[in-house]
């Protein structure tokens, strides 16, 4: 399996739309690529004591390294990169992982 973590890092006076993100954005991310692999998306808001920094980082799984391939090089994938202003002016960052 690999996984994408998708950062959005805390910043003073950033605006990041939550209902917006779980919404609209995260069911735009799973019918876009489920098609290409895609087997899991969560968004997950830190905070508290133990606040890593971010915003929100968003956990996409894909069935393997093809599979996130393809769906980086999909026709879908422009909208869904293009859908971030919608919700953020943080510029999010893409951590690539590999499990199991």
């Amino acid at each position: 399996m690999h996984v994408v973590l998708v950062t959005y890092p805390k910043r003073d006076g950033a605006r990041f739309d939550e209902a917006y993100y779980t919404a609209t954005h995260m069911p735009l991310v799973r019918d876009g690529w489920a098609q290409y692999g895609l087997t899991d998306a969560q968004a997950l808001y830190p905070s508290g004591a133990g606040d890593s920094g971010f915003t929100a980082v968003a956990v996409l799984s894909f069935r393997d390294a093809d599979a996130l391939q393809a769906a980086l090089a999909s026709p879908e994938a422009p909208g869904i990169m293009g859908d971030v202003p919608n919700f953020t002016d943080i510029e999010p960052s893409m951590h690539f992982l590999q499990h199991g």
